[in-house]
């Protein structure tokens, strides 16, 4: 998945995943999680396609408590770049 519009993911929709690595080259969000899974994993990550799918918003949860937040740009060649908050 070389661009962002080749991802097949709604935008400012929830997607959930049991891993997130933004040093994946081309990064790749994995395989997803359905809504039991997610209530049955330990750690899980939501992620939310924003800005017409070319900017991603990763949300870590531990336990159902948000451990933190991050955003990334999804470049031309599906890459990630940080954004800062």
């Amino acid at each position: 998945m070389a661009a962002a519009d080749e991802l097949p993911f709604a935008p400012d929709i929830p997607y959930y995943f049991e891993h997130f690595d933004p040093q994946q080259r081309p990064w790749q969000p994995g395989h997803g999680l359905n809504f039991e899974e997610v209530f049955k994993n330990y750690q899980y990550y939501e992620i939310s396609f924003v800005k017409n799918r070319r900017e991603i918003q990763v949300n870590h949860y531990v336990r159902g408590r948000n451990e933190g937040s991050e955003h990334y740009r999804i470049n031309p060649d599906g890459t990630l770049e940080k954004l800062l908050q």
